[in-house]
C-alpha cells in the first residue's frame, strides 16, 4: 500500500515539475507593466524581465527612481511616473500604457507598489494611519487593476498581485495586514471573474525580506512617533518596558529578513512567463515552511506562537 502512495506522490510532483518548466513562446513581444519600480521587488523584477527580453513598462513614484532604472536596463524598458493614490495619475499612466502596447494589449500587470508604515499596536494608531497604507496597498492596487483590465483582456494576459504572509495571518497592528487580507480577497474574486476572458490572476505571498517594508529605522521611527503622541493613560497601561520590547523586536526581526529578493521576483517571473502559472506563490523558506503551514493550524496554536510578544509583563497602579 505504501508503495502505491509513494508512487502516486512521486507522479504528482513529477507532473508538477514538468508543468512548471513549460515556458511561453514569443516573450519578446509581450508587454509587462510593473508598479513600484523605484526599489525592492519592483526594481529587481523590471531588470530581470528586461534581461529576458520582455518589453517592460516600469512605473516609479519619483523621477530619480525612473532615471536610475533606465540607466540600469536596455533601451527596450520604458518608464513613467505613477502615484497609485491618485486616480488622475492612474488614468494618465493607463493612457501611456495604451499608447505603448497598441493593439497587442497588455500581457502582464504586476501590482507591486506598497508600504508598511505607520505600524504599531492598533491602539497607538489613528484612522489616518490605517488609511495611509490601505490607500496604497489595496485601494491603489484596485484602481490600477480596474483601469488596466481592458488592455489585459485584449492580450488574455496575467495579473500578479503582491500580497504577503500577512495576508494569511495578522500578528502586528496597523493598516498593512488588513490591506494584504484585502489583496487576497480582491484577487480571489477577480480570478473568478477574469477566467471567462482568459486572464489569469496570481498572488505572491512573500515572507520576510530586506526591503523598505522591513527597514529597521523606519520601524523604530514608526513606533517612536506613535508612542510619543499617546495619552498618558494609554502609556501607563502598556508601560515603558512593553515599548522597549517592541523596539527590540523590530531590531531582532532584521536577522530573519532574507536579502535574496530574487526568491520573490523568480515567482513573479514564473507567474508571467509560465504556460501554467500557479494561483499562489509562497516566496521564502519562512513563508513555505513556517507561516503558511501555521496559517492552517488551530487558532489556539497561532495565539500561542505570537501572543507572548503582547503580554504586559508589569502591573501598573
Amino acid at each position: 500500500m505504501w508503495f502505491y502512495v509513494a508512487a502516486l506522490l512521486g507522479f504528482f510532483f513529477l507532473l508538477r515539475w514538468y508543468r512548471d518548466k513549460q515556458v511561453l513562446r514569443n516573450l519578446t513581444e509581450k508587454y509587462v507593466f510593473i508598479t513600484g519600480c523605484d526599489s525592492g521587488f519592483g526594481n529587481l523584477l523590471a531588470r530581470q524581465l528586461d534581461s529576458r527580453g520582455l518589453r517592460v513598462l516600469g512605473a516609479c513614484l519619483t523621477q530619480e527612481g525612473a532615471e536610475k532604472l533606465k540607466g540600469a536596463t536596455s533601451e527596450r524598458l520604458q518608464t513613467t511616473l505613477l502615484d497609485v493614490r491618485s486616480t488622475e495619475s492612474v488614468a494618465k499612466a493607463t493612457e501611456w500604457v495604451k499608447n505603448c502596447v497598441g493593439e497587442k494589449g497588455l500581457w502582464g500587470l504586476v501590482n507591486n507598489a506598497g508600504i508598511s508604515f505607520p505600524c504599531a499596536p492598533n491602539e497607538w494608531l489613528t484612522k489616518e494611519d490605517f488609511k495611509k497604507i490601505i490607500d496604497i496597498n489595496l485601494l491603489g492596487m484596485i484602481d490600477v487593476t480596474i483601469h488596466m483590465l481592458p488592455l489585459l483582456r485584449r492580450a488574455k494576459g496575467r495579473i500578479v498581485n503582491v500580497s504577503s504572509i500577512m495576508g494569511r495571518m495578522a500578528f502586528f497592528g496597523g493598516g498593512y495586514c488588513p490591506s494584504k487580507y484585502g489583496v487576497e480577497a480582491f484577487s480571489d474574486s477577480l480570478r473568478l471573474e477574469m477566467a471567462t476572458f482568459g486572464v489569469k490572476v496570481c498572488i505572491i505571498e512573500p515572507g520576510y525580506f530586506r526591503t523598505a517594508v522591513t527597514n529597521e529605522k523606519l520601524v523604530h521611527d514608526s513606533f517612536n512617533n506613535s508612542w510619543v503622541r499617546l495619552p498618558q493613560e494609554v502609556k501607563k497601561a502598556y508601560g515603558e518596558s512593553f515599548f522597549q520590547r517592541m523596539i527590540q523586536g523590530a531590531t531582532d526581526m532584521q536577522s530573519k529578513c532574507s536579502p535574496n529578493l530574487s526568491l520573490v521576483t523568480n515567482c513573479m517571473e514564473h507567474a508571467l512567463t509560465a504556460v501554467h502559472p500557479r494561483t499562489r506563490y509562497s516566496a521564502g523558506s519562512d513563508a513555505k515552511y513556517f507561516f503558511i503551514p501555521l496559517s492552517y493550524m488551530p487558532t489556539w496554536m497561532y495565539d500561542l506562537v505570537f501572543g507572548g510578544a503582547y503580554r504586559i509583563k508589569e502591573q501598573h497602579a
